[in-house]
């Protein structure tokens, strides 16, 4: 099993209207890439200068399978959105 665990700073124009956007964008993947197993998005909580503004914890059955989601075109069009919207990001994945 994979965990892919991505991690947004997000801009501060329209901050919330992009997390809640992204949030949906993200949460509605699932139902259309077989591919990922499981998604759960969480939002900080104490906007603190260390703290990201986002969290997405995905699961895959094979490093195969995540590469298929990472080039899948639903999956690029929410990457898109995202990546227009936010000042940095950092990645983890990792066998579980």
């Amino acid at each position: 099993m994979i965990k892919h665990v991505v991690m947004w700073k997000f801009k501060e124009e329209n901050k919330a209207e992009n997390l809640k956007k992204a949030k949906e964008m993200l949460l509605a993947l699932p139902a259309i890439i077989g591919e990922l197993k499981k998604m759960e998005v969480y939002f900080d909580i104490t906007g603190s200068d260390m703290s990201m503004d986002m969290m997405l914890d995905t699961e895959f059955l094979s490093v195969e399978d995540m590469k298929t989601y990472a080039v899948h075109p639903e999956h690029l069009k929410v990457s898109a959105f995202i990546r227009s919207v936010i000042e940095s990001r950092v990645v983890l994945d990792s066998e579980i």
